[in-house]
């Protein structure tokens, strides 16, 4: 197994192996520059000498004797004959420890003379000496220095990674608290908002899970007292055959109801295995065509209009489909359940640069918005169900990283719209 990895104990190595390495260069570079720059400069004295004396020479008898005429110390001057011309004219040597710098400058190219001067430079050398220890104490200096530097730089810049971890690691299920942005970087805004929309969600489900398990007992508790009793009532004295008739049947009732209700559960279960559902690209605005058209034959039993609405052709969409028609099925379902017959119900699709909204709009008569329908086991009306479905809707909008609403109508008219709202992913194709 591989041995995990410190973030912290990576960014500092790496931040000091590339500040000393960047030190270092420096440091070279500058010691060749201050050095180079020395030469050059003895070089340019010598050749300055040289020509003074070619000059001076010019007019006035030659020999080794008046040469002399610099009397600068360190510094050897003479007139000597080669017999070949020297490659380079500028060198240096060492002799018992003295360092020597000479120059031969061309005096009579017919004789083959040149002036040779011969300039000490121990003062040079012990200078440059000097200046490169001090560039190394300079260097050593800065390199404790970068190593302080990386530890605490890397403190500061992981401190808010540090924080979030933290945070996350204490988190369970009965204590989940948001991340305060605050004193993070805006540059962690970003992951803390994710990490809070997380943390809701996780909370509401547990919330809602909490409710289901209790509405569940509740449900399946309650029908299962009614049928002991009627059944204990029915079992204490002898009665007419009707009567038994009539207890079995509502047993039966009970049972079918009981029946609904663990439907409903596997539903839940169903809902969360499509969570998982492997996304597939779409045409949203076809698939709601063909949807509306399967309503339809609902619809009909009730002489309800259902009408379909898009501001666009086609429109592109990656998502899970089994998540999207267990919501839009449940609002339509929903929607024929109380709209009255002959009334209308209507469904649009409406794409803008940002999000894309489904909105099913009925004429029924509205739902009281104290009440959060998206609960578990909360019903709508005298209609029977189990009051599961928008729960279930709520889930797979919560799986679709989508958000689902339900609202009366504010144009007048009685009535609810039911709104799914998907967020505009870029697709591969644009929407016409």
């Amino acid at each position: 197994m591989a041995q995990a990895k410190s973030i912290y104990k990576q960014f500092y190595q790496k931040l000091i192996l590339a500040t000393s390495l960047f030190i270092i260069i420096l440091s070279f570079i500058f010691y060749g520059y201050t050095k180079s720059t020395i030469y050059e400069e003895l070089k340019e004295s010598l050749l300055s000498d040289a020509e003074l004396i070619f000059k001076i020479s010019q007019n006035a008898d030659t020999s080794s004797s008046n040469f002399n005429i610099i009397t600068h110390n360190g510094i050897n001057v003479d007139l000597i004959t080669l017999q070949h011309t020297p490659e380079v004219p500028y060198s240096t040597y060492e002799v018992n420890n003295n360092h020597f710098m000479q120059i031969l400058y061309p005096f009579n190219d017919k004789k083959n003379q040149y002036i040779k001067i011969v300039k000490n430079i121990n003062s040079s050398i012990k200078m440059l000496t000097k200046i490169f220890n001090n560039i190394l104490l300079i260097s050593f200096g800065g390199l404790i220095m970068v190593v302080l530097y990386a530890f605490t730089v890397s403190k500061t810049l992981l401190r808010p990674i540090i924080q979030i971890t933290k945070k996350l690691s204490n988190m369970d299920e009965n204590y989940l608290t948001q991340i305060n942005k605050t004193n993070l970087p805006i540059e962690f805004h970003a992951l803390a908002d994710s990490i809070n929309s997380l943390t809701t969600r996780i909370e509401t489900n547990i919330k809602f899970k909490k409710e289901l398990f209790i509405g569940v007992a509740h449900e399946l508790k309650t029908p299962l007292a009614v049928m002991k009793l009627k059944n204990e009532v029915t079992l204490m004295k002898d009665r007419e055959a009707q009567k038994y008739k009539d207890t079995l049947k509502l047993t039966v009732e009970q049972i079918n109801d009981m029946n609904k209700m663990i439907s409903s559960i596997l539903d839940i279960g169903r809902a969360e295995g499509a969570q998982f559902e492997k996304s597939e690209e779409i045409d949203l605005v076809q698939y709601m065509q063909r949807k509306t058209n399967d309503y339809r034959m609902l619809s009909s039993k009730k002489k309800i209009v259902l009408t379909f609405f898009s501001n666009v052709n086609h429109h592109k969409v990656t998502l899970q489909p089994t998540l999207l028609n267990q919501i839009i099925q449940n609002f339509v379902q929903n929607a024929i359940k109380f709209t009255p017959d002959d009334k209308a119900i209507a469904i649009r699709l409406e794409k803008t640069k940002e999000i894309t909204t489904i909105s099913i709009i009925d004429d029924g008569s509205g739902i009281d918005e104290n009440i959060d329908l998206f609960a578990p086991f909360k019903r709508m009306g005298e209609e029977s169900g189990a009051g599961l479905g928008l729960f279930l809707a709520k889930n797979a909008a919560d799986a679709l990283g989508a958000t689902i609403s339900l609202k009366n109508r504010t144009d007048g008219k009685t009535g609810c719209i039911a709104t799914l709202e998907l967020k505009n992913k870029t697709s591969r194709k644009k929407s016409k």
